[in-house]
């Protein structure tokens, strides 16, 4: 019997023993990919490279499969419509194929191995998930046995169970119940698969039975206003009330009043507000005259009050404009959560993004992307119905889930993309993706690069055409530098975004979420991700982690997103929708800088405008120690000019800021030629 690591088993779903043959949950794939293993420059494979999980990956794909492996049918008899990790009772019934199962043969249960459910077990009834089985077919004898949480196989014995017959499964039969994912989501899976020919090769069904998990109970009110206009403008204000993940769409009726002066009367007017049914709003107004505005709101909802500010709305006739984007993220199409409609629709009515995609996992979680063109066509079609010009971007994307040279994921500025497997021998390593995109109006992004999970093989030059900026912060933390805040888990020392800028590559920062909460834009309002509320007093609250991505001067559309990217006019955040506006003489963030066209004492002028008080700043010179200067008691705001003498080609130069919840903020480098 041959035994995966439990990261393979919870990737690959798939082997159960027999005749040791790697396999995978689906049969029904759809890529005709040319396989082949993945292998570094010569002989050399970077320090965290796992040349074994894609081989194994490999032998999966070449795996014979039986036909009645996969077979059958799957039904939810009767089941709980729980709220986030609450437990339920859920008895599912399986119906063999026309081939049956023989005899030696096995039926699979598995829940979502990511987020939070119940493993099936089958030794303990009083301990949550405990799962009984049973079948009325005379003569079939059925035994259970936990391969690998969360993984219970059913053995069919005494003889075949034969084609119409059915087995019941109960999970959760216990007085504890089964506990559910930790995220609200529709559509959560229980998964049945079927080694019908007693093998050891099975095959899940693509149709198993979903469930949905319920949000929680309001826990916090969320403003997002937009970030910068001129006045009298139109400006949106979106407005949420979340459970305590940040789970949306919450059943509720109450009501948010404002409580700050600030609010212009064409916001005002619109305010005391009537909240019902998913507890969401967005409001269009007029900007007022310049300055800098945060609003202050309180929801009711029954006895509980929940206080709200939001983030800075800038109103100036001369700046430049900056919109947010999340431009990674996961649903359980791969190892995320939810549908892909319902990230879009929390991207654009929560968290009120203006640009997001969707990166589902090529070939990544229970079934893959590689190798099922119907996931493919729904997350294109859930792009297009999105996508509103002038509003909310909606970008085309996957991760190319590279275990040899670390994640990219890939976003196309078109209505049309391929997904390019990472074991696809074309594309086994960075230049061969970068030659299956060349043309193909496309970019990609590296991320978590220094670090857990697989940091990124930065013996491969960034792409100057195709990968002009690096995602710098997500859930996983930081990989801007080794001395950064929040920084990321299992570091690999010299593989930070830093250590890419003195190799002599030229990347713009960038943060995305790489959320697998479904929530798009928010994640680091999450406990799961680090979020500490703030005590009753108001006091304490900490940011978790996240990402987003400032686009500077560019307007909502995907050919103007494209440009902003491509010419690095970009920065970083943790999350928090900080204003970092950088100029090195008069030259904009991520720009290229002719040394000689700079004075000896070159100014860089800071403009800071934060959503929490801010408490640090740091000067990034060309690798040296940073320049700090302390902001405590300096409050949201600061401004200030800064002399830097004696710049000369080939240095770079960026800025981090971070406040006292935590967040952070990063410009893109200056580059001097």
């Amino acid at each position: 019997m041959r035994t995966l690591s439990l990261f393979l088993l919870l990737a690959l779903a798939a082997c159960d023993g027999g005749d040791g043959s790697a396999t995978k949950p689906d049969s029904a794939g759809g890529g005709s990919h040319n396989q082949a293993g993945h292998t570094a420059q010569g002989d050399h494979l970077p320090p965290t490279a796992r040349p074994s999980q894609v081989e194994q990956f490999l032998a999966d794909l070449e795996a014979v499969r039986h036909p009645s492996d996969g077979a059958g049918l799957a039904r939810l008899l009767a089941g709980d419509t729980p709220r986030v990790g609450e437990s339920g009772r859920w008895l599912l019934e399986f119906e063999a194929g026309p081939l049956g199962v023989a005899q030696g043969g096995s039926v699979f249960l598995m829940v979502d191995p990511f987020w939070g459910w119940s493993a099936p077990q089958d030794l303990n009834p009083s301990a949550p998930g405990f799962t009984r089985v049973e079948t009325e077919a005379p003569g079939l004898v059925l035994t259970t046995e936990v391969l690998q949480a969360p993984l219970l196989r059913i053995g069919i014995g005494g003889r075949e169970l034969r084609a119409g017959e059915t087995i019941t499964i109960e999970y959760g039969a216990g007085p504890a119940g089964a506990r559910a994912d930790r995220h609200a989501e529709r559509g959560a899976r229980l998964w049945l698969a079927v080694d019908g020919d007693g093998d050891g090769v099975r095959a899940v069904l693509p149709d198993s039975p979903t469930v949905d998990v319920l949000p929680g109970p309001p826990a916090r009110l969320n403003l997002t206003v937009t970030s910068t206009t001129q006045p009298g403008e139109n400006a949106r204000l979106v407005l949420a009330v979340l459970d305590e993940v940040g789970n949306a769409n919450l059943s509720l009726e109450g009501t948010v009043e404002l409580s700050g002066g600030e609010a212009p009367p064409s916001l005002a007017e619109h305010f005391p507000l009537k909240l019902e049914g998913s507890g969401q709003q967005t409001i269009e107004f007029q900007a007022p005259q310049a300055g800098i505005y945060r609003f202050a709101a309180v929801a009711h909802v029954g006895q509980q009050q929940f206080p709200a500010l939001s983030n800075p709305l800038r109103v100036s006739a001369d700046q430049d404009s900056i919109i947010w984007a999340d431009f990674h993220g996961h649903s359980n199409l791969s190892d995320g959560t939810g549908l892909p409609q319902d990230y879009f629709a929390y991207a654009r009515d929560v968290a009120g993004l203006d640009v997001v995609a969707l990166t589902d996992h090529d070939h990544f979680g229970v079934l893959f992307l590689d190798q099922n063109p119907t996931m493919w066509e729904e997350i294109r079609t859930e792009v297009a119905a999105f996508n509103a010009p002038g509003r909310f971007v909606t970008l085309l994307g996957y991760e190319w889930t590279n275990w040899i040279h670390g994640h990219r994921h890939v976003l196309y500025f078109g209505s049309e993309g391929a997904v390019i497997s990472s074991l696809d021998e074309r594309a086994r390593d960075p230049a061969g993706l970068w030659g299956a995109l060349r043309g193909k109006n496309a970019m990609t992004f590296a991320h978590h690069s220094a670090g857990g999970p697989i940091a990124t093989n930065w013996d491969y030059a960034p792409d100057p055409e195709l990968e002009p900026v690096t995602e710098v912060m997500s859930v996983h933390g930081s990989s801007e530098a080794l001395d950064s805040p929040a920084r990321i888990y299992s570091p690999l020392a010299g593989n930070f975004a830093r250590d890419a800028l003195e190799r002599g590559y030229r990347l713009g920062f960038v943060g995305s979420g790489d959320g697998h909460d479904g929530h798009p834009g928010l994640p680091q309002l999450s406990p799961w991700y680090g979020y500490r509320p703030p005590a009753k007093d108001g006091t304490g609250e900490r940011m978790g982690k996240g990402g987003l991505a400032a686009l500077i001067g560019a307007e909502r559309t995907r050919p103007s997103v494209s440009a902003a990217l491509r010419a690095r006019r970009t920065y970083a955040t943790s999350g928090p929708r900080i204003l970092l506006d950088a100029k090195l003489e008069g030259h904009g963030q991520g720009a290229a800088i002719a040394a000689q066209s700079l004075p000896r004492t070159a100014r860089l002028e800071l403009s800071i405008f934060g959503t929490a008080p801010l408490s640090r700043l740091e000067l990034i010179r060309s690798g040296k120690p940073p320049q700090a200067l302390d902001l405590a008691g300096s409050g949201l705001d600061y401004s200030g000019s800064h002399e830097l003498r004696a710049l000369g080609p080939g240095e770079y130069l960026y800025i981090r800021v971070q406040q006292v919840d935590g967040g952070l903020a990063w410009s893109s480098p200056f580059f001097l030629d």
